[in-house]
């Protein structure tokens, strides 16, 4: 067997060869040989998580280029992502199918050892003058039974330095853990740089999930939610593991909502990307567990679930002092903040939507930018972009749960999907059991697509759970799994439906306000303690008005009228039965081996809805289904 080790002394000092030997597991050892064999940089260097090697990591990020800390609050950088690589790019993100194996059409996919020649032939040197920086990170809290281990191989320091703010430090748990550990493992290179430190080869850009060997390759790009292999690169590799060992890798918000009396009930949330996840999970007043990625497991018969990060890569679009004071407050604070693709003049950051003038020229990831500067194709460029980030440590957040960091995790008692739904789903209705939830609201998901994906905006599409993009099995087991975990628990989370775009059909105003969410997700804390009734409808469980009203007052200091409500809360079955049509031939072209509990589910759901149809007509409000 090669001496990894031994090979990787040359490109190491003395102090970095012997971080690495502490660990004693061959497999690390080989994975950073081989990324620095690839990738050829001129040195390697091992992080072992001491203060000392976290502050050179972030000054690094500075020295080098690729941030900047010429910024008024102390503790805040900026970075920039080139003009190309300013969100998710669907089309060169693949999972790398060995031949003989079969993935459904709809997930975007690569022969393996076709991608693997290429993705290699593209890393090959790509780190040369260079240093390889080495991470060790962890996927939930160590010593839990939710822990996963990571591994980063990266020429970025700006990558180095996020994932010190988003994951757990795991380089004492790689050492603890010993020979055989098993590891998700990313090789990540900015690529070439232009004399901005920014990433220039994006047509070369490619992100390949290889879930044979657990390895995660990104070349050729900067923006975090492609270059560091945690976010949603991991998710694919998480999302196989959790369906061969029986539990949940999802697309999850994770909140501690209160209740009467100081009752605190967690709450999972999966929602598309700027569809309100973030928002929803810091609402004021409640407990942030997770905004971002969730596992959940059947501990006991108990439904448990853990954050996997400890930090926040957020859209910063629409963030001011009204809507979202808690956010508002932190980027507006001292204290360690990285934002992206932002407008930065007179030492401050300037986004979209943050409720004041913005200045007429400054500084962006386009260079200097100036009112009516277009783009190639000439299109007007924005000061911001649409898809601009703020990264931050959770615990920086006045209202981060104290139960961040339990191994045990928390005990869901509900899990909620929306998405951007103009036209159908009221704000917020209960699913009749775990099944009915799942189907109509998660594996029902539609939404709009939206500018933190690179293609065009506007485009409606079903979105199962939210996940759809990081699926890495066949969707018809995905769901199935789904299912039967839910009945495996002796008490399942109640599952509920959100929407907070609903649109007045007539005038195409949205009928909720940006707080109006606090209220829904109010009211589900008191369903899931069974303290009020609901009505039942075709679609679902919708709350009483006089539940509402008390809410409103309560929690936002506003009157709730009984014309808003019938509004919000009138089911609408021609545009329920289009949905349903475009769900079902969604699963007629993209999932063939779809169990029968998800078309019986569906079934039942037209069924209902054209019931009502026949005795009140296509627009209901919610007293009809009272009598």
């Amino acid at each position: 067997m090669k001496n990894y080790l031994a090979a990787l002394q040359a490109k190491t000092s003395q102090s970095d060869y012997e971080k690495l030997a502490a660990i004693d597991n061959t497999e690390v050892h080989r994975a950073v040989y081989e990324s620095a064999e690839l990738c050829n940089p001129d040195s390697v260097f091992i992080c072992s998580d001491t203060p000392d090697e976290v502050a050179y990591i972030r000054n690094m990020a500075i020295v080098s280029g690729e941030e900047s800390a010429a910024l008024a609050i102390p503790g805040h950088t900026f970075h920039f992502d080139g003009p190309q690589d300013q969100g998710r790019d669907r089309a060169v993100t693949k999972l790398l199918v060995p031949k003989g194996e079969h993935l459904n059409e709809a997930l975007n996919q690569i022969e393996r050892e076709e991608g693997l020649t290429e993705v290699l032939g593209l890393c090959r040197d790509s780190m040369k003058g260079r240093t390889m920086i080495v991470r060790f990170l962890t996927l939930g809290p160590a010593n839990s039974e939710f822990t996963v281990f990571c591994l980063e191989c990266t020429d970025s320091w700006y990558v180095a330095h996020s994932v010190d703010l988003l994951y757990r430090k795991g380089y004492d748990a790689f050492r603890k853990a010993g020979a055989g550990t098993e590891f998700f493992n990313t090789l990540h290179s900015a690529g070439k740089l232009d004399e901005k430190m920014i990433s220039i080869n994006h047509k070369k850009k490619r992100i390949y999930i290889d879930y044979t060997d657990n390895m995660v390759y990104s070349i050729n790009n900067q923006y975090a939610g492609n270059s560091i292999g945690f976010k949603k690169l991991a998710l694919r590799l998480a999302i196989r593991k959790a369906h061969k060992e029986g539990w949940l890798a999802e697309h999850f918000m994770i909140m501690g909502v209160f209740g009467p009396k100081k009752r605190k009930t967690y709450i999972a949330g999966a929602f598309p990307s700027a569809c309100g996840k973030t928002s929803t999970a810091m609402l004021p007043g409640e407990k942030i567990l997770a905004d971002d990625i969730g596992y959940v497991r059947n501990i006991g018969g108990v439904c448990r679930a853990v954050n996997i990060e400890c930090g926040i890569f957020g859209i910063i679009q629409d963030i001011n002092p009204d809507d979202d004071p808690l956010i508002h407050e932190i980027l507006t604070s001292p204290g360690e903040i990285i934002y992206s693709n932002v407008l930065i003049k007179d030492a401050k950051p300037w986004w979209q939507g943050m409720d004041v003038e913005l200045p007429k020229n400054g500084t962006n990831y386009t260079g200097d930018w100036f009112e009516g500067k277009t783009d190639e194709k000439g299109e007007k460029i924005s000061p911001a972009h649409k898809n601009a980030r703020y990264t931050v440590a959770l615990n920086a957040v006045s209202n981060c749960d104290p139960e961040l960091d339990n191994p045990a995790g928390v005990e869901l008692g509900g899990i909620l999907y929306g998405g951007r739904d103009y036209r159908s789903y009221v704000p917020v209705q209960q699913g009749y059991d775990w099944e009915h939830g799942i189907v109509a609201y998660g594996a029902a998901l539609e939404t709009e697509t939206t500018f933190a994906i690179v293609e065009a905006e506007g485009k409606h599409e079903i979105n199962i759970m939210s996940i759809q993009d990081f699926i890495s099995i066949p969707l018809g087991q995905y769901l199935h799994n789904y299912l039967q975990f839910g009945k495996k628990l002796n008490k399942p989370p109640l599952v509920f439906g959100v929407n907070y775009f609903l649109r007045d059909l007539e005038t195409g105003e949205f009928l909720n306000d940006h707080q109006d969410k606090h209220i829904w997700v109010k009211w589900m804390e008191l369903r899931i303690n069974k303290d009020v009734d609901a009505i039942k409808t075709p679609t679902g469980w919708i709350p009483k008005y006089e539940d509402l009203k008390p809410l409103f007052r309560q929690v936002l200091d506003k009157d709730y009228s009984k014309k808003d409500y019938t509004k919000q809360f009138s089911i609408r079955v021609s545009e329920n039965l289009a949905k349903l049509n475009r769900v079902e031939a969604f699963y007629h072209e993209n999932i063939p081996d779809v169990s029968s509990e998800v078309w019986h589910v569906l079934t039942e759901q037209r069924s209902r809805l054209i019931k009502a149809q026949k005795k009140f007509g296509n627009y209901i409000p919610p007293e009809s289904f009272c009598t």
